[in-house]
């Protein structure tokens, strides 16, 4: 899941994007408000982590006007434990939970993932296209294969892309696009660390088949293939 993680507290951001990310989060971090209202009304994602006071517009400002303007991504409030009436108004303007400081990291991913699930319902946490069975929650894969449902092991970055693709089939995704969803910041655009990725999923989720479910488009990109074209 993409995650927005606004906060201005050093330390706390440090340990919580590290946290996020061995958890397989892509998180865009920033420590300051005008620049978190552009990202949050700029971009898409899966969840915003708002921390309340901080340089520029609070978190109550950002969260106002993102429902004004009707974006309903789920956003998650980080308080300390005394600001009692901030998170109050803050439930009160549309924020789906808070958390207060200080936190452990495997709290805040169970309301990360408790908040997109609410906010999507079960069913569109899973992605099912031909044999394969996707859950962005539990973060399993598994495919059909002779009539056997068997479970593909994958590492994080492996996952995150096999899920970027899944979730657009027949859409194709170039090498940057899949570099700034993925691995979450830019690379060198000469890099073949995309091409390397592709290659170890296509041994693991095509197998011994014939077909071959992530197409290379010459001179393009990528896209995972949809189901009814085969």
């Amino acid at each position: 899941m993409h995650v927005l993680f606004v906060e201005d507290e050093p330390k706390i951001a440090s340990f919580v994007q590290i946290g996020l990310k061995e958890h397989g989060f892509v998180v865009d971090y920033c420590d300051h408000g005008d620049r978190a209202y552009e990202k949050a009304t700029e971009n898409e994602y899966d969840v915003i982590l708002l921390d309340i006071m901080m340089p520029g517009k609070d978190g109550l400002f950002i969260l106002k006007h993102l429902r004004q303007l009707g974006r309903n991504t789920p956003v998650i409030l980080l308080t300390a434990r005394n600001e009692l009436d901030d998170r109050l108004q803050g439930l009160n303007l549309g924020a789906d939970d808070y958390i207060a400081k200080p936190f452990f990291v495997e709290e805040l991913v169970a309301r990360i993932q408790a908040v997109v699930r609410r906010s999507l319902g079960e069913r569109q946490n899973l992605v099912t296209i031909g044999p394969f069975r996707l859950d962005r929650l539990t973060r399993t894969v598994i495919c059909q294969r002779q009539g056997e449902a068997q479970t593909v092991e994958l590492t994080t970055r492996e996952f995150n892309l096999l899920e970027y693709l899944m979730r657009s089939p027949g859409r194709v995704f170039t090498r940057t696009q899949m570099l700034e969803h993925v691995w979450g910041y830019d690379f060198n655009p000469s890099t073949n660390v995309v091409d390397v990725c592709i290659q170890r999923l296509r041994k693991k989720i095509d197998s011994e088949s014939q077909e071959r479910w992530i197409e290379s488009v010459r001179g393009v990109g990528y896209r995972f293939r949809q189901a009814e074209t085969l």
